[in-house]
């Protein structure tokens, strides 16, 4: 087994490494001086069988390209199976036709991965989990719940939780987590989306009143979803919200409104890898999913089960 990482988020990739205790592939991913994408790797992959590791987030078309041109290399230097680690799936969120005239861009990317020559993929919290038929080759998506409830567990021991979707679809997500929190209490935030990035809360499906309520969701991008869901539920009399999110994309001026929202707290991952504002927050913190990922790789390196790891 060996692992190799493009430079989307390399202290993930290190610390995957080292859990698994093997060293990353020797190979050098760079630029030319048009910005197009050059990857050499510097040892012997022949027979192997390679994961490469890199989250498609911002700048998500530049680290794309590295993946499918990694991909790319190591099929041509007879690697026996290349496994595509994503720990983040961009393009997810366009994985239907919400209108006519627009693209399935999610099925797009399948393909791009298939057809550069990916053999398998391994990623986590699908934005839906349809995109797992998109591929045409086995496709593993893991769950950041496990490593979500733990944390709970361990930090709000002894509250009167509540687990809260921030909308209809995301009702089974916050279904799964609240079965692990000792089948905590669910409600949901009723919103209207106007358009593209905005959202205007409704109301609350359930009873929070004096709960501690914890939102759930896959991936957290301009947060006003989640600081709107926080507003609503302190206004429906909820004790205190907290927000626990995989993919922490976070993007323009995310975080300084999750600074100025009514969130205690909220709680990402590190399958993307984050900026330094993002670490510097006050209400932000991060749990690492490394682990997870890692053990994921042993198994699938083995041939042994995956969906054991959530039992």
């Amino acid at each position: 087994m060996k692992l190799m990482s493009g430079n989307a988020n390399l202290p993930l990739a290190k610390d995957i490494a080292k859990y698994l205790e093997i060293p990353m592939t020797d190979a050098a991913v760079k630029r030319f001086a048009d910005e197009e994408v050059f990857v050499e790797i510097n040892e012997n992959v022949r027979g192997e069988d390679v994961f490469v590791i890199q989250p498609t987030a911002y700048p998500a078309n530049d680290n794309l390209m590295e993946l499918l041109i990694c991909i790319d290399a190591l099929r041509r230097s007879s690697a026996k199976r290349i496994t595509a680690v994503l720990p983040y799936f961009g393009y997810a969120r366009q994985d239907r036709k919400p209108g006519p005239r627009t693209p399935i861009s999610a099925k797009l990317v399948a393909n791009l991965i298939t057809v550069a020559g990916a053999n398998r993929v391994l990623s986590i919290d699908l934005h839906a989990g349809q995109i797992q038929g998109f591929f045409d080759i086995p496709t593993d998506n893991l769950y950041a719940a496990p490593v979500m409830s733990a944390d709970i567990q361990a930090r709000f021991a002894g509250e009167n939780i509540t687990v809260v979707s921030p909308d209809v679809g995301g009702v089974v997500r916050a279904r799964a987590l609240a079965k692990r929190l000792n089948n905590a209490p669910l409600a949901i935030v009723d919103k209207r989306r106007e358009r593209a990035g905005e959202s205007e809360v409704m109301n609350i499906i359930g009873d929070v009143r004096g709960r501690f309520c914890i939102l759930i969701d896959d991936i957290v991008d301009s947060a006003g979803t989640l600081c709107n869901a926080a507003a609503a539920l302190k206004q429906a009399g909820a004790e205190d919200v907290v927000a626990y999110c995989t993919h922490g994309v976070l993007s323009g001026g995310a975080v300084a409104r999750v600074e100025k929202s009514e969130l205690r707290e909220l709680v990402v991952t590190d399958s993307i890898g984050l900026h330094d504002i993002v670490k510097g927050s006050d209400k932000i913190r991060i749990l690492t999913v490394a682990p997870l990922l890692a053990e994921a790789i042993r198994r699938i390196s083995q041939e042994s089960s995956v969906s054991s790891l959530f039992d």
